[in-house]
């Protein structure tokens, strides 16, 4: 299959980890971050880190669309679903982040809201076309991969004059959440930017020059293993400035296990060689501008939120999206006046310290006990791009040899 088996290939990833071995330094530990969660399910997946020198450590972001969703997100959608009468449409994952009470999406549905997955904005569109009796919302989450779409069905709605059709818009940016984990949780001073266009119209990155509120501590890292959808759409240039301010390289890689491996071969290089650069191994499907049809309807229906809050790294401004003015009557938090409010996490969770790098999926109580896939308390554990999920399906095991090999030290 093309495109597929020659990035699993085995004897090439032998190689590839072969030359990471040797070029490595030994004294020096390689501390390097994948931002998205799909590169930590593929990590995870395909054994990489068994292939990795033990001072070359992988270190899991807040690139996981539904881990980054609050908990006080989930709880107004559960709202809209038993207290507006909607028909509440949503992405599989989401139906399970929980919320509230013990509650989530799928709870909320057993207690009788109309609450529907869908596979895509497009579905929950067609939902609206047909129940034209019902209130139809689509709860939208995601990255700048999944924006263009939702931007997409709102023209559409605007075009078709359609009622009964709105959006929770919950669309959140990439390069703030970078820039949060560089700063280490710090704030940063400054005005919104010119513009306030979420791409293309404004640099994205500028939208995170405001970063957060409070302070969280973060992971020390070397450099970036870049997204690979989000860069589809948004290029590769906007990393341009973390490499330059921070002096941090960013290697935007693929999905594919050699697509992870060959990236970290090339971040072990920029770092031994003193660089900090932007570099694309996913050349095959990203360029440096990206998607600029993708960008320009983005920019049409959207623009920057003041103020969002990230699981994990608080709340910061001008990180995420809302409805343009001119498409305000398919903003379901306008129209049915909606009003957020904060929610602390379970005390026991540690999902906010994973997201941020700080702490590794076993390091938190209750995982794998109390916190499974079947089961999940916090958000990380409910998307299979999720660290914990992740941890969980593939790498638990692997920490028993280690278990038992210090409580015989102890001993």
């Amino acid at each position: 299959m093309k495109y597929i088996d020659e990035f699993r290939d085995g004897a090439l990833a032998k190689h590839i980890a072969e030359r990471i071995a040797a070029e490595v330094k030994p004294d020096h530990h390689y501390r390097f971050m994948e931002f998205c969660g799909g590169h930590t399910h593929a990590i995870s997946r395909y054994g990489v880190l068994e292939l990795l020198p033990p001072n070359v450590r992988m270190i899991h972001g807040p690139g996981c669309p539904v881990c980054v969703l609050p908990i006080g997100r989930v709880d107004l959608a559960i709202e809209l679903a038993l207290q507006h009468d909607v028909i509440l449409c949503t992405y599989g994952d989401t139906l399970r982040v929980p919320a509230s009470g013990g509650l989530s999406l799928t709870k909320a549905k057993a207690r009788g809201g109309d609450i529907r997955m869908v596979y895509s904005a497009g579905d929950a569109l067609q939902m609206a076309r047909d129940n034209p009796e019902k209130q139809v919302v689509f709860f939208a989450i995601g990255f700048e991969t999944t924006t263009p779409p939702t931007a997409l069905v709102i023209r559409d709605a605007a075009r078709e004059g359609l009622k009964n059709f709105s959006v929770m818009c919950s669309h959140v940016l990439t390069p703030p959440a970078i820039r949060a984990i560089l700063d280490g949780g710090r704030p940063r001073a400054g005005p919104p930017p010119a513009g306030s266009a979420p791409s293309g119209g404004s640099d994205p990155c500028e939208a995170g020059e405001r970063g957060g509120h409070g302070s969280h501590e973060t992971a020390e890292i070397e450099g970036f293993v870049g997204p690979a959808h989000v860069s589809v759409v948004i290029g590769s240039d906007p990393y341009a400035k973390f490499a330059q301010e921070y002096q941090k390289p960013v290697v935007i890689a693929g999905f594919e296990p050699l697509d992870v491996l060959q990236a970290i071969l090339m971040l072990v290089r920029q770092v031994n060689e003193g660089r900090a650069e932007v570099e694309n191994e996913f050349t095959r499907a990203v360029t440096p501008h990206g998607n600029l049809n993708a960008q320009a309807v983005m920019d049409d229906v959207f623009e920057l939120r003041g103020a969002f809050e990230w699981r994990g790294l608080g709340t910061m401004p001008h990180s995420a999206l809302q409805i343009r003015e001119k498409y305000r009557e398919y903003d379901a938090e306008a129209r049915f006046n909606l009003g957020y409010r904060s929610v602390p996490d379970n005390k026991a969770c540690e999902c906010g310290a994973i997201l941020r790098g700080v702490k590794e999926p076993r390091d938190c109580k209750i995982f794998g006990t109390v916190c499974t896939p079947e089961n999940p308390i916090g958000s990380c554990m409910v998307s299979s791009e999720g660290a914990c999920a992740a941890h969980y399906t593939y790498g638990r095991f692997r920490d028993i040899p280690v278990v038992a090999a210090t409580e015989g030290a102890e001993a």
